[in-house]
């Protein structure tokens, strides 16, 4: 049977976007190995502005009306004569309400993965709004779907709290360990780093600042990069200036080998995250040999202890962020972070092993 994902976007890896990277991953993974499997994508575009890929991909125009359907999408899941099954990626989309009741409908298997969309976190916020799309439109999606697939143990609490069937399927998506050739040396400074979307409250980037301040006063060799681009950025920059941080670096967006390069000078790599799914940039920094301090919503905490590859805090605040920052300091004064930062590219090798997991993925199929 072939497996159809589908996606807002064109699984662009070259994008900010964490879900889209994941899925091109993914479905390269598996077309690697011997599986059918396309990615079908609901865009404001049809542009195909991304490179080579070893599995089809499909495009179709978002429509005015969030829940609609395009009619040549439609088109498409009745020529696949029920051979497919279907993943959609990401929880409360309109339109994936209305992809759901047609697949329903025609008697077409589907599955979900909300990719952090459903975890305690996420659903406390716009809370009266989801609770009123949840009873008209969620509720049903996730009812008529085979499997929901978490990611992490956040998702898994959360989703319990408002969806009781046992249609649960907990398991992390792989990540492809860098293969970048790039060397640098790591100097006497020491730079704590965070790569992603710069929204302030969801990446606990208020606490982030407001740590570094404090550990800066007491190691001022000590630098905080900041890379990506996002809304909050000119409030993040504000906040700086009103509170006197100093050795805070904004490099906005990058990609490829400049954004490698970047992450390898990084001593740590800080990622306290009130709401995630599993964020592909703390793999990123540990498939890089950058050992990672992570908030317990981002669902790495445990795999960073496991392989003693970093810190994840007991409390997510500023204090508990200072303090770790401090171990790692010490560490790296004694000589001993590389370790950490060997320690954390096994973890993605092992834990994170798309072939391994590959075949997990057959289990969420089997419908």
């Amino acid at each position: 049977m072939e497996i159809i994902h589908v996606v807002l976007g064109k699984a662009n890896p070259a994008r900010m976007n964490g879900v889209n990277k994941v899925v091109y991953q993914l479905a390269t993974n598996q077309a690697e190995s011997g599986r059918r499997v396309a990615v079908w994508g609901i865009t404001k575009d049809t542009v195909q502005n991304y490179g080579e890929r070893n599995f089809e991909t499909r495009l179709f125009l978002a429509q005015r009306n969030p829940f609609k359907l395009n009619k040549f999408l439609k088109e498409a899941i009745m020529l696949k004569n029920k051979q497919a099954v279907f993943h959609l990626h990401g929880g409360w989309i309109p339109v994936f309400f209305g992809l759901a009741s047609f697949l329903k409908r025609n008697k077409i298997p589907y599955v979900i993965t909300g990719h952090g969309a459903y975890n305690t976190v996420a659903m406390e916020k716009s809370k009266w709004t989801k609770k009123m799309y949840f009873h008209l439109f969620e509720k049903h999606l996730l009812r008529g779907a085979e499997k929901v697939h978490s990611i992490g143990e956040s998702e898994v609490k959360g989703l319990q709290r408002i969806f009781k069937k046992d249609k649960n399927f907990l398991m992390p998506y792989g990540f492809e360990v860098a293969k970048s050739e790039i060397q640098v040396n790591k100097g006497d400074d020491f730079i704590i780093g965070f790569v992603g979307r710069l929204t302030a409250y969801t990446k606990g980037l208020d606490l982030l600042l407001t740590a570094f301040k404090n550990f800066n006063n007491k190691y001022p060799e000590s630098k905080l990069w900041l890379v990506g681009d996002g809304d909050d950025r000119q409030s993040l920059e504000h906040m700086i200036i009103d509170i006197q941080i100093e050795n805070v670096i904004f490099y906005g967006a990058k990609y490829g080998e400049e954004k490698d390069t970047l992450i390898k000078q990084m001593d740590v790599f800080a990622h306290p995250s009130r709401n995630e799914g599993l964020p592909s940039s703390v793999l990123e920094a540990a498939s890089l040999s950058v050992p990672s301090v992570v908030s317990e919503f981002t669902n790495v905490g445990n795999y960073l202890e496991e392989f003693s590859a970093g810190i994840k805090i007991k409390r997510n605040d500023a204090k508990h962020l200072e303090l770790a920052f401090e171990q790692l300091y010490t560490k790296k004064e004694a000589g001993n972070l590389k370790e950490l930062g060997h320690n954390a590219r096994n973890m993605v090798q092992e834990a994170f092993s798309w072939n391994r997991i590959i075949q997990q993925f057959d289990a969420l199929y089997a419908v």
